[in-house]
């Protein structure tokens, strides 16, 4: 091998593959010698060096005597040895360029395009040569994928797999929208806003708790942008998802009343918090349970993750109702009636859409 061919493969594949120059020096002379002392049959005793600058070849041997060879002495060595400790090297440069460059963005947001499906995984093509892995689990149930699609994903995994870096990113994650509102929102990337908590049923709904670090800042008016336009981002990345922006209390009663949103017109008074089972009790009017349930009782579930707490909607005449079949059971068991209110659940029964009436107030004005 001449000493220009060496300077103008390495050269080729830097540019083609991005790999440092020097790595490759490295990796080439490993393989030379290991393909050197395998033709000479012995293990070791015996190293191949590349001049950097000329491509000069030199065998050094262990007394320190310096060989430089003829194009036809190399000519000899095994080439297909050669050529896979070559590549061998050169995988292993690539996974660690790719694994140092993506192992610190972990929880972050990149941007791809579907690079192919296989079955219901998707395959995303990062920069360069570099690819994710969209798996089912994390995909959004509704979302139909097209090769050539761009979009964003949020970074959930990296790690090596023998000489490949397998990433493996979701779109399905609450992480991702809290992402995205950080990209889009200028006052939470700068810290006047804080997204205290995210609860999505991914492709139908999301519910985003703000809270405004500085009290002259309107964190819902912020994140919904000038006739809707921030927020906008946000839902045309995520599929026409809806969301519900909703501002962040101390107070449980008054973070149950925005959770519940777009119910509106709950009083206070008809929270009833129970703190031994963490659960909270709301009364709401007729015309109001429907919005307060949501369709298949999505609303109210996502009110209950945003909360923590578990929550149970009735209507007062539902409530009063329970309260005389309580009272009658007592009655005929000769037992006095003390009813109160059951222990809350998740579980609500499937009402009218309400998606008609949304969203919010605030956010219709907006």
């Amino acid at each position: 091998m001449r000493k220009d061919d060496v300077l103008r493969m390495i050269d080729a594949i830097h540019r083609e593959r991005g790999v440092d120059r020097d790595i490759l020096f490295t990796a080439l002379e490993e393989a030379l010698s290991t393909a050197t002392r395998k033709r000479m049959d012995i293990e070791d005793g015996i190293e191949v060096r590349i001049d950097r600058r000329s491509g000069e070849i030199s065998l050094v041997a262990l007394d320190g005597s310096v060989q430089v060879p003829s194009s036809v002495d190399l000519g000899r060595i095994a080439a297909q040895t050669t050529k896979q400790v070559f590549m061998q090297k050169i995988r292993e440069a690539e996974r660690d360029k790719v694994y140092s460059q993506f192992a610190g963005k972990v929880d972050t947001i990149v941007s791809g395009v579907v690079h192919k499906l296989e079955g219901p995984n998707v395959i995303i093509q990062l920069s360069g040569r570099v690819e994710a892995l969209l798996p089912r689990s994390e995909r959004v149930p509704t979302e139909r994928l097209h090769v050539g699609d761009r979009l964003r994903v949020l970074v959930k995994e990296v790690r090596k797999e023998g000489s490949r870096v397998v990433i493996i990113v979701s779109r399905k994650d609450d992480a991702f929208v809290k992402k995205l509102f950080e990209v889009e929102i200028p006052e939470i990337a700068d810290g006047l806003i804080r997204v205290m908590r995210v609860a999505r049923d991914p492709g139908y709904r999301c519910k985003v708790a703000v809270y405004s670090m500085d009290e002259r800042v309107d964190c819902i008016g912020a994140c919904l942008g000038v006739r809707g336009t921030r927020i906008r981002n946000v839902t045309d990345e995520l599929g026409q998802e809806k969301i519900d922006i909703i501002e962040w209390s101390d107070s449980l009663e008054e973070l149950v009343q925005n959770a519940l949103k777009p119910a509106k017109d709950i009083a206070v008074d008809h929270i009833f918090p129970d703190e031994e089972t963490r659960s909270v009790f709301v009364l709401v009017s007729e015309e109001q349970k429907p919005l307060a349930i949501g369709m298949g009782g999505r609303n109210v579930r996502l009110a209950a993750r945003i909360v923590g707490w578990s929550i149970e909607i009735k209507t007062p005449a539902e409530y009063e109702a329970e309260l005389l079949a309580a009272e009658r059971a007592a009655a005929e068991g000769g037992e006095e009636a003390a009813p109160a209110p059951a222990p809350a659940t998740e579980e609500q029964e499937a009402a009218e859409d309400p998606d008609q009436a949304e969203p919010a107030d605030r956010q219709e004005e907006e």
